[in-house]
């Protein structure tokens, strides 16, 4: 435990920080599953844009480890893996 309050007070950010970033990812890779584990074209191109929403916000906000470049990255992923579908 920590023993000075600082310290105290930067364990509960940090414990608050943890789990909103793991809910972040969390909600990316579910969005990123359905996107590649989709049966048709039509299925993946819904779920795009909130795929794009989530992992802008996530790069904006500096949350679930995503930077600009990563969310980038994903989203290009992503997009050929869509256009691959029949």
């Amino acid at each position: 435990m920590p023993n000075k309050k600082s310290a105290e007070k930067r364990l509960r950010q940090s414990e608050k920080a943890r789990l909103v970033n793991r809910a972040v990812r969390s909600e990316i890779r579910t969005s990123l599953k359905k996107v590649r584990g989709a049966e048709s074209k039509d299925e993946a191109l819904k779920e795009l844009p909130n795929l794009f929403s989530l992992l802008d916000r996530a790069a904006r906000k500096s949350q679930g480890n995503i930077k600009d470049n990563t969310a980038s990255n994903y989203k290009r992923k992503a997009q050929l893996a869509a256009a691959k579908l029949p």
